[in-house]
């Protein structure tokens, strides 16, 4: 037992939140994440944890940008969607949250310690609420945000 660690015993409790939350995205990456470690695969620790964000934030693009890419979505339907009421809202929130993502970027380096309520938090929504683990950098922004209207930090 003495190879887990203690980073093995908290991936070990984060996969068993997982199945039990019935998010198995949450147990599988942890479960990776246990494999490298058991394995001796350390050395992409680095790799990943400077890298995996930029390629899944990718990959989630690539998602969405797939009804353009397919013709489901042209000029007259993008202008449509874009006059209505909900079109505009969409695009008021989609601006919001690149901001929020922007203020969370700088409140996460200059504050690196609130990563760990932010992950714990985005693990717990994650395994129990339904959540997708997109959260903690517009949680950061949302920190800052509040956290400067208070007259705390930056």
């Amino acid at each position: 037992m003495a190879s887990w660690g203690q980073a093995g015993i908290m991936l070990l409790v984060i996969i068993l939140l997982g199945i039990a939350g019935k998010n198995y995205v949450v147990a599988a990456a942890a479960g990776a994440l246990l494999a490298l470690r058991l394995l001796h695969g350390e050395v992409l620790f680095p790799i990943l944890e400077n890298n995996a964000i930029n390629v899944g934030i990718g990959f989630i693009t690539l998602a969405i940008l797939i009804p353009f890419a397919s013709g489901g979505i042209g000029w007259s339907e993008l202008c449509k969607i874009l006059a209505s009421p909900t079109g505009l809202v969409a695009l008021a929130m989609g601006i919001f949250v690149a901001y929020l993502g922007g203020r969370g970027v700088g409140f996460l380096t200059s504050q690196p310690q609130v990563m760990v309520g932010l992950m714990v938090g985005t693990i717990v929504g994650v395994a129990f609420f339904r959540g997708v683990p997109v959260g903690p950098l517009i949680a950061a922004g949302m920190m800052a945000l509040i956290m400067g209207i208070l007259g705390y930090g930056k």
